[in-house]
């Protein structure tokens, strides 16, 4: 499993969107990107997360950044989910896991003792050259996006 850290080339891919859209990594060098990793739609701290993202999006594109959320949801399941929340962050569909595998984010889970694999709740910060700027590994939702954000005005 790729354990990237900063100062990487980020994996570059290709997803598509809510909305009907498709995002490219490489479409977006000249930026900064978030890439926030979820495990999936409408569940309370995945709901928390993308809610606080979209709150700060004016304060994050004045950072010269651009927020994108991933899990291996369906664009449908994403387009429900950003209309109930009034959602703004772009959410992209890695159904076939790759991009999360890519980043290491798919890993063995264990809830209550029972173990499954699932997708790792993190963040990577990618900077405008496009290389690894920071990266935050099993987040918790409270005041993470406020952290990103003074990492993006960094």
């Amino acid at each position: 499993m790729p354990d990237i850290q900063p100062g990487q080339e980020a994996p570059d891919f290709t997803l598509p969107t809510n909305g009907g859209g498709e995002v490219s990594l490489r479409d977006m060098r000249g930026k900064q990107v978030v890439l926030y990793f979820y495990p999936r739609d409408d569940t309370p701290g995945c709901t928390k997360e993308a809610i606080a993202f979209t709150e700060h999006l004016d304060a994050f594109r004045e950072a010269g950044a651009e927020i994108v959320g991933i899990s291996k949801d369906t664009v449908a399941k994403h387009d429900k989910f950003a209309a109930k929340h009034e959602l703004g962050v772009t959410l992209a569909s890695d159904a076939e896991g790759s991009v999360c595998e890519d980043y290491g984010v798919w890993v063995e889970k264990n809830m209550y003792g029972k173990k499954s694999m699932g997708i790792e709740r993190a963040t990577f910060l990618i900077a405008a050259d496009g290389t690894v700027k920071q990266v935050w590994r099993k987040v918790k939702v409270p005041g993470h996006a406020e952290a990103v954000l003074e990492a993006a005005r960094a």
